[in-house]
Formats: structure tokens, C-alpha cells, sequence
């Protein structure tokens, strides 16, 4: 369906003058255009329609219809990039006549080659039209999609799945791991947690873990997966527990006596998320001494018999009806805890559908999630309601699960279906960044970009939201910011999306040995396999319709030869070591059809020079690679929306000609650079900037040039030292409107808060903030106190130097929505008044020893105002001696101690200094 959105435009370009085609060509495109937007409108509804309710001859004719339309789109690109690309950008003197020559003699061959392509094509079009007047396809019929967004994201979804019915069966498993007499407590316990996929194992061992990690010497949680890489698993749990092993040459024997030897007589404990056979669980446990330290290890898994193997078996339990009641208006309305539906008239279908959900947390919050964007209407609650199968109130099995996620996914407008189809490229339990995900939807041409206002990128932002309040996809919020910059596919939402997509030959996964390769046509190859018995037959394979490639670090040994493909619009070969593997990219400037170019992680030393081939590139990533200097025909690529590189990676002057730029990170500015900077307010396109300064050198052009970027949403600069010189330089700048993070502690001190950030209506979605402020004053601490987004917060001070030495309060009200926030420099501690700062679970703080004693009351307490934050999880504490005795730092330690055990949370506690 996808591709026919995009190959109607392109046919519509082809009519236009510049082409010269003859006057049949045009004849035969216009005949195309009308009978693939017939053909386009019966597939959607075809897509629309669950696979089980279309017969064969359906799914036959809509398999004809998207293979012919990929066969087509690939003629229709292969013309356009010999018309318009393929030639090097600049060429002078003899080689610019060469060339000119060449192409005069070119042009007659590839206008004959497009008449002939367009014949034949147009002979399958008609074969296949009249396929379907045979066979009546258009007789399916399909309901409407009513779109709707909801921002809520991160915060209401934790709400939903953390909370609900879990707090009871949380305390248990924590009785049974903690409660005992000291014998028993030294002794090693397991608990193994089994039950059906959906149920919210993993939700339940988080909250577990969170509860009582602190109190064990080491501990680490995993995510296992159905066919799991030992040596990166056992890898993993050493990374976890703090031993990070440099050394790739360990085998999985050698491993596992490295983890036996480091955890030998240390009280551990250790989470083994979703184990799926018993020889996975004895090589894990066979890494996991027994000791006398009192151990303890939990273990989820769907498979009873692994449960019974590894001891301890705990049933998890669906939610009650009462929990059920309480997910699923949280879900739909939004509402806390509360049993009863706001909507009597929709009463009696919530307790119909909660019934059929059957308790289980991933089908309430799938189906509040579409209920939510159903609106108020009894029937079409009822519609859902009978749509879902039935059988779920008896029978916990994948089979009925799938069918509510299948409604759910069915229920998606065709561009986000796709979208979800796209998910099948990656492994089970990977950490999925927002940014490659959309960048990846882009380069596949999978958004739409119909709003002129918003970016491509926002587009696909918005693509990624709807998914998350549909919960076909679970936010990460993997740096504990409150933004979500990371999401994970649930599996038996993956299980359901590679079904689907394997159905439509969307995605070819290869993941284990049991996959051969068959003479069907691969369009888009996801190769997850870490063993090595195909890597000859991809050498030899000739893949002429594969348009894109995903090779992921365990499938290494399989990266196809460059020279097999021919119409490769996707290559991303992220956290593949190339240069231990010696691959070679000599062929990557061949990749003319090349949109998106991931080498991040590979290790490679330079880009070849023919990358200037690659006119329609749109993303180059190079991010932790040895390249030193970008190669300076990489400023000809015109179309370049994202260009990724390493903070010390040197780029040239010409940069300033990539118009279309998006994303720049990062722009390395030395000396010669920043005598330039007047080009940076060229890029006017600039939605994300990072800046990594390798120069003591000043110029004002640089503020100008910033200035000019009103489209700027997240501003980083970097690199530089502090000092004096480095004060009031950023003074002038004033932040756009749309400016979401802006981090520019490490690089350059304000004199002062900056004026603009008064206006709080002018930042709604300034969210991430990290500023040194030379000198801050309590009106200040209130302005950024009414930021209405900021979910982090770094503030640097310098009232240690300045003397200041005044006492800041954080008053109630203040802070609404931050999670984390780091305080640095405040001679005196900054006090939480209550009512500050409700959802801040993270706080780093500077403290100096002799102005904590002196604060601190007779019992030894200590009080900034810890107790009022009522969500304190963490607290990191970075003590400043400034002379003070021994005594005096063990009494400021022990006095921030008593202030973190009288939390009512229990919150961690990190002391440095």
C-alpha cells in the first residue's frame, strides 16, 4: 500500500518537461496513473480488512498488486537517477566536456529504455485489472478510522502498567526474597515467575527490583529473548554487575567462570527477564555460584516446565475485575484509581469488554488505548466488543491475544499499519531509538508530508506518538529525563507485526538457521542470525530487488557484498565492527538509489570518495567511527536532511551549501571553522544542533548565525573549557519559540538567567535544560520554576567564587512536571519547600561539609527539604571538603544519611567527594 502513496507523485513528475519523454510514454504513464489509484484505493480497503476475513483470491490479487507496484517504482527511480544523478557534482575543463558528451549520447538510450519499461509494465497493469473484474475484490468492505492524538505519553503509560494490581503481589515475592531469620536470609534463594505473555511479568519483577535492589552488594537485570546470544547475554550480566570485560576473545566457558569468580562470596542479586527453554536457564545458572552470602535470583518465564526446573515457582495471576475496571478507564479517560466508568451509558460494554480481556494488563491497555480514540459512542464500544474473538474469558492462549492486538493494528490508519510492519526489521527486546525509527520511516518514504508547517521529522514524530497512545509500541525513557528518545516492541505484539509482515513479504528475517533462501523476491532484508552458515551464499547472491538492508552486530559474519544490489534505498549497518571484519565499502558509491546510510559504530577509518555518487542520500550516520576529516564532496549531497558525525570529526567550510539539513551532530568548530561562521545561519532548516568547540577563538558571528535558526529545537554546544573569557559570550542569543533542550553547561556561563526565559508562554516546550549560570538570584529560581514542560534540569552556579552565600528556596508549585534535576555550585543547599516539584525522582547535588553541619539539627537530621519531594527515588550527593576535618565530613555524611533513611520512600543514596 505504501508504495503506491508514493509511486502515484512520481508518476505524475515523470509527466512533466524536463524528462522529454515522447508522446506514447506520456500516453502510457497517464494510463498507469488512473489504473494504479483504482488499484490503490481496493488495497486499502484489502489492508483494512483482518486476514482472516479475506479469502485466498484477495490476498493472491493485493500480493500481485504490491509486488508489481515495487517492480514499477524501481523502473520509474532507476530512470530518474540516471536522468538527474549518477554524475559528479562539480567538474571543470576536458572532464566537464567528457562528461557532457556522455550524457548527450546517454539520453536517447534511457528515454528508449523508459518506453520499453513502460510497455511492459503497462501489460501487467491490465492483467492484473482484470484479475480483479474477475474476481470482484472490490466487493470488501471496511470500516472508517477516526485518528486522534494524545501527548500524554511516558508518564500516564508508567501509570497504567506499573501501578495497577501489582503493589499486592510486589510486597509477596518481597516477603518471600527478604523475610526470615539470619540463617535463612544468608542462604540463596530463586524464584521462578511463570505465566502467559501479557500478563505483566516483567512490569511486576521492575517493581520488585526498584524496591529492594539497594539493599544487595551487586545486582543486574536481563532480558533473555526466545533465541538468545550466550556470549552477549553472560557479556551483559558482567556489564550489570559492574565488571565490564574489554575482551572480545572470551568464549562462553571462560565467561562463565569470569561471572562465578566475581560474584563468589558477594550477596548478588539478579533479574532473568522471559527465559524460554531450559538449557538457556542451566547455562545461566550455571554462571551463578551458590554461596552463603544470601543470593537471590528471580526468573520469568511463559514456559511451566522451565518455572518447575528452576525452582520457586510462582503463578502471576490475571488483575481482578476491580483492577481491570480501574486499568481500563485509566486508559481510556485518563482517570486514577477509580472503579467506576465516568460514562454510565458505557458501563455495561466496559464490564463486557474487561470480561473478555480476562484480566490480562496487555489486552485492557491495548483496547483502552482504541477506545480512547473511538470517543463516547455506544456502538462503536459494541463494535469493538464483537470484533475481539471471543474466548478469551476461558482460555489464556496466544491465539485470542493476537486477535485483540490484530483488531487494535487493523483499527490503524494504512500509513501508521505500515509503520508497524517496519517494527518486524528488529530483534525481540531491542531497545528501538526514536530517531533511527523515524529516520528509517523516512528514507522508506512512509510519511506523509502534507502539513507544510511541520517537518518531515515532526511529521514521523507524531506518527511515533499515535503509536505509543495506541500502544502497538512501549516508550523508554532509557536516560531517566522524562522524555521518551527510546521504545521496545512488546513480543507478542513483534510476534503478531513479523506474522503480518511475512504474509506481505514486507520484511525477510533472518534469525536463525532454520530461515533458507528461497527464490522469493527479498525487498527488505533484517539479518539478526549470529550463526555463520549462510555467509557464503549471501557472497554469491545477487539481490537486484532488495531495497533495504539491516544488519544487526550479531549477524556481522552475513553482510552482503555491495556489488549485489541495484536498487538499495536503506543501508544501515550500525554496530557492525568493520574494521575487525576488513569489509569493504568499495562499492557503496554503485548505491545510487541510496537514501539512508547508517556506518555509526562500525570503527571504519574514512568514506569512500564516491559517496558523492549518492545524490539522493537524505541520512549519513558516521557516529563512533575513526573518521577524522569528513570528506569535502560530502557539502554536494544536496538532499542531506540528517549528517551524524563524531564530536571531534573535522568538517569543512563547504558544509554550508546542505541547505536541507535537519539534523547537524555533530559541527566540530576549530580555528578555521569559526572564522566562518556567518555560513551556519545559512542552514535555516536546523531543527537539531550540536556543537563540539576545539578552539579558544571567539567569534560574534557565531551568536548571529544562532540566531538566524528559528526552527532550532534542541541546541548543543560543547567542548569548550571553562573560564573567565568564556562568560556573558551567549548573552545575546534569545532562544526560539519551538527550543526544546539546550544544553550549554559545559561550553559557556550566562552572566545571568537569561531575559527570555521570563516569558514562560514563550518556552511551553522547553523540557531539558542544562545552563551554567554565573550569578543566580531567587527570582531567577522561580522563573525556571514555571517553565510548564521541564522534565530535567542541570543549573551550574558560581556563588562559591562570588561569595554568595544566600539560602534558595524551591517553593510549592514550582516544577510541576521535572523527574530530574542536578544543582551545582550552590554554596548554601537549596530547600524544597512542600508542594515543590512532585514528580522528581532524581537529585545530584553539590554539598559543602561546613555549611551542612552548621544547617544540620541537634539529632544529627539534616533538612533541605528531602522529605516534601513525595516521588524521590535517587539521590546523588557530591560533597565539597573545602579544608574541613575528617570529623566534620563524617558528621556532614552522616547527617545527609539520616536525611535520605527518614524518606518515606527509601530513596537510593550516592556519596562522592
Amino acid at each position: 500500500m505504501e508504495v503506491l502513496t508514493r509511486l502515484l507523485p512520481k508518476l505524475a513528475e515523470l509527466l512533466v518537461g524536463e524528462y522529454n519523454l515522447q508522446k506514447e510514454v506520456k500516453g502510457g504513464i497517464k494510463f498507469l496513473r488512473v489504473e494504479l489509484e483504482h488499484m490503490k484505493a481496493a488495497l486499502e480497503k484489502i489492508s483494512s480488512t483482518p486476514a482472516g476475513q479475506l479469502d485466498k483470491q484477495d490476498k493472491i490479487w493485493a500480493r500481485d498488486v504490491r509486488e508489481l507496484s515495487y517492480d514499477i517504482e524501481d523502473k520509474v527511480d532507476t530512470f530518474m537517477v540516471r536522468c538527474k544523478g549518477g554524475k559528479p557534482g562539480k567538474q571543470h575543463g576536458f572532464k566537464k566536456v567528457i562528461h557532457r558528451s556522455l550524457d548527450l549520447l546517454m539520453q536517447p538510450k534511457i528515454r528508449h529504455k523508459i518506453a520499453t519499461d513502460i510497455r511492459d509494465i503497462k501489460s501487467r497493469v491490465k492483467e492484473v485489472s482484470e484479475r480483479r473484474n474477475r474476481y470482484k475484490v472490490d466487493d470488501v468492505i471496511t470500516n472508517p478510522v477516526s485518528i486522534t492524538i494524545d501527548p500524554r505519553l511516558l508518564g500516564q503509560y508508567k501509570m497504567a502498567t506499573e501501578l495497577v494490581g501489582i503493589v499486592g503481589a510486589r510486597d509477596e515475592l518481597i516477603r518471600i526474597l527478604i523475610d526470615g531469620d539470619e540463617m535463612s536470609l544468608q542462604q540463596g534463594k530463586i524464584i521462578s515467575i511463570v505465566g502467559f505473555g501479557g500478563l505483566g511479568k516483567t512490569t511486576l519483577v521492575n517493581a520488585v527490583y526498584e524496591k529492594i535492589s539497594a539493599q544487595f552488594e551487586c545486582r543486574a537485570f536481563i532480558s533473555v529473548s526466545q533465541t538468545p546470544d550466550m556470549r552477549k547475554l553472560l557479556k551483559h550480566i558482567l556489564y550489570d554487575l559492574g565488571n565490564n570485560i574489554s575482551d572480545e576473545t572470551l568464549d562462553e566457558r571462560q565467561l562463565i567462570n569470569e561471572l562465578r569468580q566475581f560474584l563468589h562470596e558477594k550477596r548478588y542479586f539478579i533479574v532473568v527477564d522471559d527465559i524460554w527453554d531450559i538449557p538457556v536457564w542451566k547455562t545461566i545458572r550455571c554462571a551463578l555460584p551458590h554461596n552463603n552470602s544470601g543470593y537471590r535470583i528471580i526468573a520469568t518465564t511463559r514456559n511451566v516446565k522451565v518455572a518447575e526446573h528452576a525452582g520457586g515457582a510462582y503463578n502471576m495471576k490475571p488483575l481482578s475485575p476491580h483492577n481491570s475496571r480501574i486499568l481500563l478507564n485509566r486508559g481510556v479517560y485518563g482517570n486514577d484509581d477509580t472503579e467506576k466508568s465516568p460514562d454510565e451509558e458505557l458501563a455495561e460494554v466496559s464490564d463486557k469488554i474487561i470480561k473478555k480481556c480476562a484480566g490480562v494488563p496487555l489486552a485492557i491497555i491495548t483496547i483502552a488505548s482504541l477506545l480512547a480514540s473511538k470517543g463516547r459512542n455506544k456502538m462503536d464500544w459494541y463494535e469493538v466488543y464483537n470484533s475481539i474473538g471471543t474466548g478469551m474469558e476461558n482460555s489464556l492462549d496466544t491465539e485470542n491475544m493476537r486477535k485483540i492486538l490484530s483488531y487494535s493494528y487493523y483499527d490503524l490508519p494504512p500509513h501508521l499499519r505500515t509503520c508497524v510492519l517496519y517494527l518486524s526489521v528488529f530483534p525481540e527486546d531491542f531497545e528501538i531509538e526514536k530517531a533511527r525509527l523515524i529516520w528509517l520511516w523516512i528514507a522508506e518514504g512512509f510519511i506523509q508530508h502534507e502539513e507544510k508547517r511541520k517537518s518531515v521529522f515532526e511529521i514521523g514524530e507524531s506518527y511515533f506518538i499515535e503509536l505509543i497512545n495506541r500502544s502497538m509500541i512501549q516508550p523508554v525513557d532509557k536516560y531517566n529525563t522524562g522524555t521518551v528518545y527510546h521504545c521496545r516492541v512488546h513480543d507478542m505484539v513483534l510476534d503478531l507485526v513479523r506474522s503480518l509482515s511475512s504474509e506481505e513479504n514486507f520484511v525477510t528475517i533472518f534469525s536463525d538457521t532454520k530461515h533458507a533462501f528461497a527464490s522469493t523476491t527479498h525487498r527488505r532484508l533484517s539479518l539478526q542470525n549470529r550463526e555463520a552458515e549462510h555467509v557464503s551464499t549471501w557472497g554469491t547472491t545477487s539481490m537486484p530487488q532488495a531495497r533495504s538492508v539491516i544488519v544487526f552486530s550479531s549477524a556481522i559474519n552475513q553482510i552482503p557484498a555491495l556489488q549485489s544490489f541495484k536498487v538499495l534505498r536503506v543501508l544501515d549497518l550500525k554496530d557492525c565492527n568493520l574494521s575487525k571484519k576488513g569489509y569493504s565499502l568499495k562499492y557503496l558509491g554503485s548505491l545510487f538509489h541510496l537514501r539512508y546510510l547508517n556506518l555509526s559504530y562500525t570503527w571504519i577509518a574514512q568514506l569512500p570518495k564516491e559517496v558523492e555518487n549518492l545524490l539522493f542520500l537524505e541520512i549519513l550516520d558516521v557516529q563512533c567511527t575513526h573518521i577524522s576529516h569528513l570528506p569535502l564532496n560530502v557539502s554536494q549531497l544536496e538532499h542531506l536532511l540528517c549528517l551524524r558525525v563524531n564530536s571531534s570529526t573535522i568538517v569543512q567550510n563547504g558544509i554550508w551549501s546542505l541547505r536541507s539539513l535537519e539534523e547537524l551532530s555533530w559541527l566540530c568548530i576549530g580555528d578555521e571553522l569559526m572564522d566562518g561562521m556567518e555560513g551556519l545561519g545559512l542552514l535555516t532548516e536546523l531543527r537539531v544542533l550540536r556543537i563540539a568547540l576545539h578552539t579558544d577563538k571567539w567569534n560574534d558571528k557565531l551568536v548571529e548565525s544562532l540566531s538566524k535558526l528559528r526552527k532550532i529545537q534542541t541546541l548543543c554546544i560543547d567542548g569548550c573549557t571553562g573560564g573567565e573569557g568564556n562568560v556573558g559570550r551567549l548573552d545575546a542569543w534569545v532562544a526560539p519559540c519551538h527550543l526544546r533542550c539546550l544544553y550549554t553547561e559545559e561550553a559557556y556561563w550566562f552572566s545571568r538567567l537569561p531575559a527570555w526565559m521570563n516569558n514562560a508562554l514563550h518556552l511551553v516546550d522547553l523540557s531539558e535544560l542544562s545552563i551554567a549560570v554565573r550569578e543566580l538570584q531567587q527570582e531567577d529560581l522561580k522563573v525556571l520554576g514555571r517553565l510548564p514542560a521541564l522534565r530535567y534540569l542541570n543549573l551550574a552556579v558560581d556563588h562559591e567564587d562570588l561569595g554568595i552565600l544566600e539560602k534558595f528556596v524551591i517553593g510549592a508549585g514550582s516544577f510541576p512536571y521535572l523527574v530530574y534535576c542536578m544543582l551545582k555550585g550552590f554554596v548554601v543547599p537549596v530547600v524544597f519547600q512542600n508542594g515543590a516539584a512532585p514528580r522528581l525522582a532524581r537529585l545530584e547535588i553539590d554539598l559543602y561539609v561546613r555549611e551542612v553541619r552548621e544547617i544540620a539539627g541537634s539529632d544529627g537530621g539534616f533538612d533541605f527539604g528531602l522529605e516534601n519531594l513525595s516521588s524521590l527515588q535517587e539521590i546523588e550527593v557530591d560533597f565539597r571538603s573545602g579544608g574541613a576535618r575528617e570529623e566534620e565530613v563524617q558528621e556532614a555524611t552522616a547527617a545527609v544519611r539520616n536525611a535520605a533513611q527518614i524518606h518515606p520512600n527509601g530513596p537510593t543514596l550516592k556519596i562522592f567527594g
